[in-house]
Parts: C-alpha cells; structure tokens; sequence
C-alpha cells in the first residue's frame, strides 16, 4: 500500500510517516498544493491524507482537479477548522472521510484501514486466496491457519499481489507500489523479492507465477 501526506505542518507530518510506515505502509509527503497535484497525476497511490490549508495551492482546488481527472483513489481531508460547512464542501467535492485536528494517531490509522478497504471494495481487513490470508490491520499472512514468517518487504509484495489476484503486475509496477520517492530499487531486487516469497508460500497450494516480460500473478494449483 502506498500513501501520499500533503501537509505542511513537519512536525505532523513526521509523526504521520512514522505511524504508517510502522505499520508497513510506503509513505511519500509533500507540502504544497501544487506539490500535491502533480505528485497525484504522476504517480499511483492508494490513499491521499489532504491537508486544506496548504501553500500554493488550497486541498479543496487539489482535491477538485484530483476527481476531475477520473481519479477514484481515497482522500482523507485533515483540518484545523472543523466547521460543517467545510466539512459538507470537502464532501461534496469527493472527499472520502473527514479529521479535525488534533486527532488521535490511533484513529487515524484506523481511518486509513478503512479507506484503503474501501478502495479495493472491500468490507474486511483479511484478504483471502484459496488458503493463503494476509491480515492487513496485523499485516501477518496465514497459509491454513499457520502463521508464515515474512519480512516486512515480503508483507508488502504479497499484499498487492493479493489485491490483484488473476492479474499480472509488472516489475515497474510492483516498484510504484512498494517504493517510496528516492528509494532505489532495481528489477533484479523485486526478482529477489518474489523467489524469496514464492518459497515461502509454495508450502500450501498457491503460487506465483511469472510470465516472462509482462510480470507475476498468484494464482492456485489445482487439485
């Protein structure tokens, strides 16, 4: 999962980064509203955490040319004036949920499951193939109910491929999803990554498979 903070405020903002990327998330931060436009049309994340009063730019004006270019991906607006009628503006514009600071970084954490559940059209926090699950609130993964020892960057490769179950992700692909901004991470490590992983799932009937030149895709082994 890789999440976008647009806030100016860095002391927030280191506390944000350091919560979610505790919790195995790739986080990127920006802190401006220009920043955070062209940051949104250039790459692909799964979250956006939307601060209004941001320089350069308002979080409603890049929140509008956020949907105004089709994009669906969820935005979590933070503000430091929580009065309704914002409340009901950012709404209406396509805001996915609502923070008034200071908040809680447990309730945000929780917010941010909820909204990263939301945008893959899902009600739970497991995500299920065959008898492969990835826990994403106490990011383990269980292959029959026996807990798989994984590290962190493991966690993660299997994740968006769990998301993705019967598509093929490619390697560059894999690279925006798991990577953050100035995080050097070459082909030949996400092919590391997937031979040490596939390993460690190929215990049960599931399997990563690759189709050479156009990427990998987890699939069952039939019976």
């Amino acid at each position: 999962m890789r999440i976008l903070i647009a806030e100016d405020d860095q002391l927030l903002a280191d506390g944000l980064l350091r919560s979610l990327r505790s919790t195995g998330y790739a986080v990127d931060q920006v802190r401006t509203g220009t920043e955070a436009d062209a940051a949104m049309a250039a790459h692909e994340f799964d979250l956006l955490i939307l601060d209004l009063g941001l320089p350069k730019m308002h979080g409603f004006d890049v929140l509008r040319r956020l949907r105004a270019r089709g994009s669906a991906v969820p935005v979590l607006i933070l503000t430091a004036a929580d009065s309704v009628e914002q409340r009901v503006k950012g709404l209406d514009l396509g805001a996915d949920d609502y923070m008034a600071k200071p908040f809680a970084l447990q309730e945000l954490e929780a917010r941010v499951r909820a909204l990263t559940r939301r945008g893959l059209g899902t009600a739970s926090n497991i995500i299920k193939h065959g008898p492969l699950s990835f826990d994403a609130t106490g990011r383990v993964a269980y292959i029959n109910d026996q807990m798989i020892e994984l590290s962190a960057r493991e966690l993660s490769l299997l994740e968006v491929l769990l998301q993705r179950t019967g598509r093929l992700v490619s390697k560059d692909q894999l690279v925006e999803r798991l990577c953050e901004w100035g995080e050097e991470v070459s082909n030949n490590a996400i092919e590391v990554y997937i031979h040490r992983l596939r390993k460690k799932i190929e215990q049960g009937p599931v399997r990563i498979a690759t189709v050479r030149g156009l990427g990998y895709c987890l699939e069952k082994i039939a019976a």
